[in-house]
Parts: structure tokens; C-alpha cells; sequence
């Protein structure tokens, strides 16, 4: 597929989900009042590009070598004996296996510090919606989208014979993000939920509600949360980048040089404006505007 093409399906695929989600919004607001272009909108209109664009084919590529290491292990009598089950129970197996680990993945990207570093780009969102279901890390989106499909290639699926399921969990996956509130009674305990997710995206890292489709999960292991309103606030309690790249940068940094950075950002600043100022000095005045704007 040439850039053009790329371009163009990009660009597609945004018109598409808003022309799916922003009535879906508008008709069942969870916050009411919420702008279409609420703050921060740019910065997900970038990673939302920064998928499509980018990271998808860094995605796929880690699939395949996932599935290239695999195969080898499946038997041709495994294989049939998959096969020949029903398609409709393929999927539900696909779907609850891969529910399964996802619960599991997702509470140690909340637990452990090198996971969650890459993971809390996606909980920095401060405003919910369809849009910001794409801020996502692409070393987290190989780590979920690893977990999603390990049962299919576990199960010897040919990954594009799975592009429905997939095509599913994504359009799933936005929906839980947007910014919609449709009580569903009961069902809640059985199917997930925008009400349920956004509490997952409260500022307390371990609010709760880690499983995906299905909330079952949550409810047998003691960690659904589901109060009757939206939260107060979503986002981080930790100090963040707000931007695109210092966001993609910023959990590749290991932590003793991010606090070798913050002890002398003090010093940093002196210095740079120090070079300005002695650029300047030396007659190229430009020089020294480019130096201070970039501050």
C-alpha cells in the first residue's frame, strides 16, 4: 500500500468513527457539555494518525514473528482438531481465552512500574471520548494487541482469517472510551461498558475494571467498580508530558536519567539561555530568538 492510499484510509477511518461515535455522544452524553474539540483533542488526533500511519505496521510485524514462533509448536492433529469445531465456537473460545489474559495483562500493566510506564500514556487522557481511545503507546499496543491474539495463534488461526474479531474488539475498544452513558441494568455485571471503563480511567492507578469485553472477570477476582455517576477527574496523579512526541519519548527514558534530568532542569535552562544570549552576542540575533522560542 503506497503513502497515498495510507493517507487516504486515514483519513477515511477518522470520518467514519466521527460520523459512528459524535451522534452516539451527543444523543447519550456521559458528560454533558463536552466538546468535540475538548482540550487535548490535537494531541490524540496525532496518535490516531501515529497508529494508522506508523505503528500499526510495527504492530503486525510483531504479531507475525509471535505466529512464526508458535506455529512450529502446533501439530497438524492439533490443528484439525481446532478446525473442525464450529466456527461460532472458535470465536466465543478466541474471545473468552483472550478476554482471559487480557484481565490478567492488563491488572500487571497496572502493578508493575516497567509496564505501567508505557501503559499510563493511555490513562493521561484528562477528557474521554472515541477520539482518545487511540492515545496509546506503541510498546503497549504490542504488549495488549500480543495478549488479544495469543489464544487465535495458540489455537492455530490464520491471523487474517481473524480480521471480524479484530474489527470487533477495535470498534469495542472505542466504544468503552466514548464518551456515552446507556444504562444497562443488570447486564452490566455480564457485558462492559463506557460506565465501567471510564471508572478505569479514574486518577487512581488501581481503581479497578481491568477486564474487556466481559466484566465477569473483575466481579469474580473482587475488582469491579461501578458507582452511579462518572468520575471526578480522569488522568494520572504523576507529572507527565502533554505532548505527542514527549509522551512517545518520555517512558524510553530510563528512570535514573529522568531524575538526573529533573535534579538539573534548573541548570539546563541557565545554560540554554546563556548559549542564546552568547549567540546573540556574536551578532546572529536569529540564532538567539530560535534558541529562546524553543524553551
Amino acid at each position: 500500500m503506497s503513502w497515498i492510499q495510507l493517507m487516504l484510509l486515514t483519513g477515511l477511518s477518522l470520518v467514519f468513527l466521527g460520523l459512528l461515535f459524535i451522534p452516539l455522544e451527543k444523543t447519550f452524553p456521559a458528560k454533558n457539555g463536552q466538546s468535540v474539540f475538548r482540550p487535548q483533542w490535537f494531541v490524540d488526533i496525532c496518535y490516531f494518525a501515529g497508529q494508522y500511519l506508523l505503528w500499526s505496521g510495527l504492530v503486525l510485524k510483531a504479531l507475525e514473528w509471535l505466529e512464526n514462533v508458535v506455529s512450529p509448536f502446533l501439530s497438524a492433529h492439533y490443528r484439525e482438531a481446532i478446525s473442525s469445531q464450529p466456527i461460532w465456537l472458535q470465536a466465543i473460545e478466541v474471545l473468552l481465552l483472550s478476554d482471559i489474559l487480557v484481565y490478567w495483562g492488563h491488572r500487571l500493566q497496572h502493578k508493575w512500574d516497567f509496564l505501567w510506564r508505557f501503559h499510563k500514556v493511555h490513562h493521561s487522557a484528562e477528557h474521554l471520548d472515541w477520539l482518545a481511545a487511540h492515545r496509546e503507546h506503541p510498546l503497549d499496543s504490542i504488549y495488549t494487541v500480543g495478549l488479544i491474539n495469543l489464544p487465535a495463534i495458540l489455537m492455530g488461526f490464520d491471523l487474517n482469517a481473524l480480521v471480524l474479531i479484530v474489527a470487533f474488539r477495535g470498534l469495542w475498544a472505542i466504544y468503552i472510551h466514548s464518551n456515552v452513558r446507556i444504562p444497562l441494568g443488570p447486564l452490566k455485571l455480564l457485558i462492559g461498558s463506557p460506565e465501567l471503563h471510564h471508572w478505569h480511567h479514574d486518577k487512581e492507578r488501581d481503581r479497578g475494571n481491568y477486564a474487556n469485553i466481559s466484566p465477569l472477570m473483575d466481579v469474580i477476582f473482587g475488582t469491579y467498580v461501578c458507582p452511579p455517576k462518572e468520575p471526578d477527574a480522569f488522568g494520572i496523579k504523576e507529572d507527565f508530558p502533554k505532548s505527542y512526541i514527549g509522551q512517545l519519548v518520555y517512558p524510553m527514558i530510563p528512570g535514573s536519567v529522568r531524575r538526573w534530568l529533573h535534579a538539573r532542569t534548573f541548570k539546563v535552562w541557565i545554560f540554554l539561555i546563556l548559549l542564546g544570549i552568547a549567540i546573540g552576542n556574536l551578532g546572529d540575533r536569529f540564532s538567539m530568538k530560535l534558541v529562546l522560542f524553543l524553551l
